[in-house]
């Protein structure tokens, strides 16, 4: 058996690390990702954690790695410091299991992302009307028209620069 070295610590913060991984578990709980879609997302945030075009480049490479791991949500949320933390991926989770059906006959939300989306909640501990309350803001943004990439991004970067 040979023996996995895992990647190099990432350049960015463990609490950003865990908000992406936490994002990327629930986009992928219903197994369809495009590699367009993940490309798209690694040059958001990689733009949105470094200066210049080489650090995106490294930054990106290291993202992926990291992306690729399917870390279950029972070990991510714990690390999830603060309320505004658990909110915001509430609220993105919310907004990625809500952008789109994988066919024109499926449910908008499959019963994967349902399963996901219903033990996120459980680990994230909140009283029902605060659930209620979130998924109200996430749907008002989501009427914005913006794809999901960019409505991730954008709420990523307004909590990294609060």
């Amino acid at each position: 058996m040979a023996l996995q070295i895992p990647p190099n610590p990432p350049s960015i913060s463990p609490s950003q690390m865990n908000l992406l991984r936490i994002i990327a578990s629930m986009a992928w709980s219903d197994g369809n990702l495009a590699d367009e879609e993940v490309d798209l997302m690694l040059d958001r945030f990689s733009g949105m954690f470094a200066a210049d075009a080489p650090q995106q480049d490294a930054l990106r490479q290291e993202l992926r790695d990291y992306l690729m791991q399917n870390i279950p949500l029972s070990e991510l949320i714990p690390r999830l410091q603060t309320s505004a933390e658990r909110e915001l991926v509430l609220r993105l989770a919310y907004e990625v299991i809500h952008s789109s059906a994988r066919t024109p006959d499926e449910d908008l939300v499959n019963a994967d992302e349902a399963a996901a989306y219903r033990e996120l909640v459980g680990l994230l501990g909140f009283a029902p009307e605060t659930v209620e309350r979130i998924q109200a803001e996430a749907l008002t943004s989501s009427e914005s028209g913006a794809s999901l990439v960019e409505l991730l991004s954008q709420q990523l970067e307004e909590f990294i620069h609060r």
